[in-house]
C-alpha cells in the first residue's frame, strides 16, 4: 500500500497525564520508496507491528503512525532510523540494488524529525502540568521457525514483555507495579494476561527520547505483545483476542493514574 494519507495521526485530546503510541503499526509506504522496494510484501507485514494501533486504541488520546517501519522507524534515532542495507534490517533485502540511496533516505529522516517535533508539541503541555505515562505499544513474533513449527518457548516469551529499561524504575516504581497487576488481572481466551519485565525487550528510542525529554516527568512503558492475537504467517487477526487485549490495556488506565498521583512532581 502506498502512501494517501497522512503518515500519523495525534486523535483526542491530550489534556490528561496518559498517552498510548503505537508507532510500528504502519504498512503504508511513500510512493517513490513502493517503486524501489523488493522485499516481499508478507514478509514486511510479519516484520511490521499490525493491529498494535487497535490494541492501544481505546485510550483516550492516542498517536497512530500509518507508515511502514521500512519507510522510517520511529524508534531508531535519526541516524539509524532508515534501513538503507540489509545490515540494518536483519540481512533482509529491501530495495532494488540492496541500498537506498541517500536522497531518499534523508527524506525520509525528515519524517524521523517531523514525527518527534510533533510529538513535543502534544507533550510538552502535558509534562508541564506534572508526571505523565505513555504507553509505547509494539508486537513481536514467536513462530520463527514456520507456521507448523512449535512456537518459541513460553518461558522466555511472556504475552506481553513490559520494557523498562531507560525509565528511572525506583522513582516510577508505583506506576510499573499497577500496570502490571491491573494488567496482570485480566484474561484473554488464551487464560490470564501473562506480563513480565524486560524478558525480551528493554525499550527503544522512543522510550529512551521521553526519558531523556521529560527526566523525572516522563514514563514511557514499553509494551511488546506477542503476536498471539494474530497468525503472523497469514496476518489474519483474531479479533475477538485483539478486542480483550484493547479492553484489558484500557482498564489499566485508572489504576496507572492513582499510581502516578503517588510520584513526587
Amino acid at each position: 500500500m502506498t502512501a494517501d494519507r497522512p503518515a500519523f495521526t495525534f486523535s483526542g485530546p491530550f489534556d490528561g497525564q496518559l498517552v498510548a503510541t503505537s508507532i510500528h503499526a504502519g504498512h503504508d509506504v511513500r510512493a517513490d520508496l513502493a517503486r524501489r522496494m523488493v522485499l516481499d510484501e508478507d514478509l514486511r507485514f510479519r516484520e511490521e507491528d499490525p493491529f498494535t494501533d487497535r490494541i492501544s486504541g481505546r485510550m483516550p488520546s492516542v498517536v497512530r503512525v500509518h507508515r511502514s517501519r521500512f519507510e522510517v522507524d520511529l524508534n531508531r534515532d535519526r541516524e539509524g532510523a532508515v534501513y538503507a542495507t540489509p545490515d540494518d534490517c536483519w540481512g533482509l533485502v529491501v530495495w532494488e540494488g540492496e541500498r537506498l540511496d541517500e536522497d531518499a533516505a534523508e527524506e525520509s529522516r525528515r519524517l524521523h524529525d517531523e514525527f518527534y517535533a510533533q510529538l513535543a508539541r502534544h507533550l510538552d503541555p502535558i509534562a508541564a502540568r506534572g508526571p505523565f505515562v505513555l504507553y509505547d505499544c509494539h508486537s513481536y513474533n514467536h513462530r520463527r521457525d514456520g507456521a507448523d513449527a512449535p512456537p518459541a518457548p513460553v518461558a522466555d516469551n511472556p504475552q506481553v514483555n513490559l520494557g523498562t529499561g531507560s525509565l528511572d524504575r525506583e522513582r516510577f516504581a508505583p506506576v510499573v507495579d499497577a500496570f502490571t497487576q491491573a494488567l496482570s488481572a485480566r484474561s484473554t481466551v488464551e487464560g490470564p494476561i501473562d506480563v513480565r519485565e524486560n524478558v525480551r525487550f528493554r525499550g527503544a528510542h522512543l522510550a529512551r527520547w521521553v526519558h531523556e525529554r521529560y527526566p523525572g516527568t516522563g514514563c514511557a512503558l514499553a509494551l511488546e505483545f506477542k503476536k498471539t492475537y494474530m497468525d503472523e504467517w497469514t496476518g489474519t487477526p483474531q479479533d475477538e483476542v485483539i478486542d480483550q487485549l484493547a479492553a484489558a490495556l484500557e482498564a489499566t488506565a485508572e489504576p496507572v493514574l492513582a499510581a502516578l498521583a503517588q510520584v513526587r512532581r
